[in-house]
């Protein structure tokens, strides 16, 4: 089946679920889906619960591993993006670290949808996401503050400020 008749087949409120799902998507090359737990409520209160997952998979935009999937091979440091927003990832060893992706990867259908729709920012994922990698004992850092907010958990974790 070709990639766009999936997107033309799903139902308005397929889109809508998965347009949900995008929120938790991160950048690093590809977009990569942080589902940890699927059970926590920074996930259901968005929609989002194991059945919803299981259909998305069915459908073809998803695949779901209960065990979970590992991104291996990483050097001492990498970065990930959120909303555009860089978070550099600090690791103990030099090489050969690996970093947890949670249980959800995108397809091929699921990548080139995901490309079509902009990440809505939730902050309420993006500190649980910080906090899960600060309790691995990662060094993070964010380059970009807004001067404007309060300082929250994330700010008072990372690592490094940029002044400006």
């Amino acid at each position: 089946m070709n990639d766009l008749n999936v997107f033309f087949d799903l139902t308005q409120k397929e889109k809508c679920v998965f347009a949900m799902l995008c929120q938790f998507s991160w950048v690093q090359g590809e977009p990569l889906l942080l589902i940890f737990d699927v059970e926590n409520e920074v996930y259901s209160k968005q929609g989002i619960t194991l059945s919803v997952l299981k259909h998305l998979e069915n459908i073809g935009l998803i695949t779901f591993e209960s065990k979970g999937f590992v991104k291996k091979g990483l050097g001492k440091h990498t970065r990930l993006f959120y909303c555009g927003r860089p978070t550099k990832i600090g690791f103990q060893d030099n090489e050969n670290n690996s970093l947890d992706l949670g249980h959800v990867l995108l397809t091929a259908c699921g990548k080139e949808l995901a490309s079509t729709i902009p990440v809505i920012w939730n902050q309420q994922f993006y500190e649980y996401v910080i906090r899960r990698w600060f309790e691995q004992g990662l060094v993070l850092s964010s380059i970009q503050i807004d001067r404007d907010r309060k300082l929250s958990f994330v700010d008072r974790v990372c690592a490094i400020r940029v002044p400006g």
